[in-house]
């Protein structure tokens, strides 16, 4: 297997990873078990970011164009309405 793909394999691992995390400390009655999954979650974010960067230096990962400052406005626009509504 090659580095790129083992990289890219981890990273998904990891994104999924982060999505469990989410809905286990949702669903997280125990205050002290909820921190401990969000002290674990907090830590596999910045794995991910720090693996992610790696990856975007050697040119094995192209995250999205980044949005126009226009595009932005509109977006947090629409939350905010929505979030009023």
């Amino acid at each position: 297997m090659q580095e790129k793909d083992m990289v890219l394999d981890v990273l998904s691992g990891i994104k999924s990873s982060i999505s469990n995390y989410a809905k286990t400390i949702s669903e997280c009655a125990d205050q002290d078990l909820r921190k401990t999954f969000q002290k674990m979650r907090d830590g596999d974010e910045q794995f991910q970011y720090d693996l992610f960067k790696i990856a975007e230096q050697k040119g094995y990962y192209s995250p999205a164009p980044q949005a126009s400052l226009n595009d932005s406005a509109n977006i947090k626009t629409q939350l905010v309405q929505s979030l009023s509504a």
